[in-house]
């Protein structure tokens, strides 16, 4: 069942358009909270978004652009500010298509069915993993902070898997070295130091100091 997140700041329209869509067998969400739009994104982890330009808070063309940084899930914009203007700054911000309001109810779901196709039939899902605002992207083993994508080795991306999929656990050293060399048994101990360390200073250039913890004894964990 393909997962629909809707950001419309009508409550009334994003009501319908969730009511009309699950008739369709598609799993929808609606935004409430406009504050941090990004948040819900990552926790809902939808595979179309249907995004409304005007928007408490910030607007949807902010919110595009935040998605992008981490995402290329496809974005259908829905707007009553349908001037060719903003619907060329839609498509330049990241949009792949733009609903004008008002809209019949069967187009939308024409639209929605045409965009997950065109997507899924050619392209795996975006998978994500997230721990205080770093973003591990599964698909392109990309880090991304603040915006800023942070590129990372072999055993870089590795590591950040194990520890985000174990937030708030402490993670053996055992067990990250056989994660990180499984077909290798000669692996020196202090090779994992090594690579931890490399990492940390990649992880503080970025503006995340102390995002790994160092548990004596034991092994390493996020808090």
């Amino acid at each position: 069942m393909y997962k629909i997140l809707i950001v419309e700041d009508d409550l009334t329209i994003a009501e319908t358009m969730t009511k009309y869509l699950s008739q369709w067998g598609f799993e929808t969400e609606y935004i409430t909270d406009f504050s941090n739009v990004l948040a819900q994104f990552i926790a809902f982890d939808p595979q179309l978004i249907l995004l409304d330009i005007s928007l408490p808070f910030f607007n949807g063309y902010h919110w595009c652009s935040e998605i992008r940084n981490i995402s290329k899930v496809p974005i259908i914009f829905i707007s009553s500010a349908s001037d060719n203007m903003n619907i060329v700054m839609a498509m330049n911000m990241g949009g792949d298509d733009f609903i004008a309001k008002p809209f019949d109810l069967s187009v939308l779901v024409a639209k929605v069915q045409a965009m997950l196709r065109r997507t899924y039939d050619f392209h795996g899902q975006v998978n994500i993993l997230q721990h205080k605002g770093a973003i591990l992207n599964l698909n392109d083993t990309t880090l991304t902070y603040n915006g800023e994508r942070i590129e990372l080795t072999k055993n870089d991306f590795r590591i950040l898997q194990i520890l985000i999929e174990n937030a708030g656990k402490v993670v053996s050293r055992e067990k990250m070295m056989e994660r990180l060399w499984e077909q290798e048994s000669f692996i020196d101990d202090n090779t994992l130091t090594v690579n931890v360390t490399r990492l940390r200073k990649k992880l503080e250039e970025a503006g995340l100091s102390g995002f790994i913890t160092t548990k004596k004894g034991l092994g390493y964990m996020l808090d």
